[in-house]
C-alpha cells in the first residue's frame, strides 16, 4: 500500500512545509513593520505578504483534496509531479506577490491551471472506478 502513496505523501510534505514557510514569512513582517495581531493592514509591502500567505492557505486544502484523488484513482506519479508544479507556482506567486501585485498574475493563473488538471485527472479515475467496478465494464479495454 505505501508504494501507492509515497510520492503523494512526500508532496504533501512539502506543501506543510511551504506553508510553513509562508506563515514565517508574514510573522518576520509583522515584526518588521511593527503591526501586532490582529491587525492585518498597514504598509503595502506587509499587506502583499499578509495576502500572499491568507490566499495560498486558502486553496491549500483544494489543493491537497484533489492531489490525493488523483493520485490514488488516476495516477500517483502524475499527480505528485503535478503537485510539485501547483507548489513551485504557489512559491512563486508568494514571491511575486511580495515584490508586487501584478507579479502574482503568471504564477496564479499557473496554480489554478495545474488545480483544474488535478480536478480533471480525479473526475476521470473516479468515473473509471464506478464504470469497471459496478458496471463490471473496462472502459480501457475499449479503446485497445
Amino acid at each position: 500500500m505505501l508504494e501507492q502513496i509515497h510520492l503523494l505523501a512526500s508532496v504533501t510534505i512539502l506543501g506543510v512545509l511551504e506553508q510553513a514557510y509562508f506563515f514565517l514569512q508574514v510573522i518576520y513582517a509583522r515584526r518588521m513593520f511593527g503591526i501586532s495581531p490582529p491587525k492585518i493592514s498597514g504598509p503595502p509591502e506587509f499587506e502583499r505578504i499578509f495576502r500572499a500567505q491568507v490566499n495560498s492557505s486558502e486553496y491549500f486544502p483544494i489543493f491537497l483534496a484533489l492531489l490525493w484523488q488523483a493520485g490514488l484513482f488516476f495516477h500517483q506519479g502524475l499527480a505528485a509531479a503535478l503537485g510539485l508544479l501547483y507548489l513551485c507556482a504557489r512559491y512563486c506567486y508568494f514571491t511575486g506577490y511580495r515584490a508586487s501585485s501584478s507579479e502574482r498574475l503568471t504564477p496564479i493563473y499557473v496554480s489554478s491551471g495545474v488545480l483544474w488538471i488535478l480536478l480533471a485527472a480525479s473526475a476521470l479515475g473516479i468515473l473509471h472506478f464506478f464504470v469497471s467496478h459496478y458496471m463490471e465494464l473496462n472502459i480501457l479495454q475499449l479503446f485497445t
